[in-house]
C-alpha cells in the first residue's frame, strides 16, 4: 500500500508541476518582439518621385516592390505592416506606383505623400551654425579633449 501512495504523490506532483508551465502569472510579463514586414519607405525616398523616372529609378529610390501583378504590369505595390510586440497595436501602410506604356512614372498613390519642400529635418540640439567669413585668423582653435575611454584603455593595456 504504501509503494501505491507514493507513485500517487509523485503523480500528483508531476501533474501539478506540469499544469504550472501552462499558465504564467499576471506579474510576469513575456518581452515580445516589434514585427515589422514588408517595404520601409521614408519621406526622403518619397519627396525623390518625379514623373517620367524609369522603371529601374523608382526601384532604385523605393526598392523592390513587395507586389507586382502580372495582370498590371504598369503598378507596383509596396506595403508596410509592423505589429508593435508591447502593445500590440498593428500599423499599416500602403504606397503605389503607377507607369504609363512607355514604362515611366505616372502617378502615385497611398498613405505616404510627397514633402512639398525638401529639407531634411535635423535636431536643434546637436546643430551649431558657424559663420566661416565672421572667425578671424586669430580665433584660437577649440582644445582636444584628449583620448577617449577606449584609446586610454588600449595604451594602459601596452597597444
Amino acid at each position: 500500500m504504501p509503494r501505491y501512495s507514493i507513485v500517487l504523490a509523485f503523480a500528483a506532483f508531476f501533474l501539478l508541476t506540469l499544469g504550472a508551465c501552462s499558465r504564467v502569472p499576471r506579474f510576469i510579463e513575456e518581452y515580445r518582439i516589434d514585427v515589422q514586414q514588408g517595404n520601409v519607405l521614408t519621406q526622403d525616398m518619397i519627396s525623390q518621385l518625379r514623373p517620367g523616372l524609369s522603371r529601374d529609378q523608382v526601384r532604385f529610390i523605393l526598392g523592390s516592390p513587395l507586389l507586382t501583378d502580372a495582370f498590371h504590369a504598369d503598378r507596383w505595390d509596396y506595403l508596410f505592416r509592423l505589429k508593435e510586440g508591447k502593445t500590440g497595436e498593428v500599423t499599416m501602410r500602403k504606397f503605389t506606383v503607377f507607369f504609363d506604356a512607355e514604362g515611366l512614372l505616372e502617378r502615385v498613390m497611398g498613405d505616404v505623400e510627397a514633402q512639398e519642400e525638401n529639407v531634411p529635418e535635423v535636431p536643434a540640439s546637436r546643430t551649431q551654425v558657424i559663420d566661416l567669413g565672421s572667425i578671424s585668423p586669430d580665433t584660437p582653435l577649440p582644445e582636444d579633449e584628449g583620448p577617449g575611454i577606449w584609446r586610454r584603455l588600449m595604451d594602459s593595456l601596452g597597444f
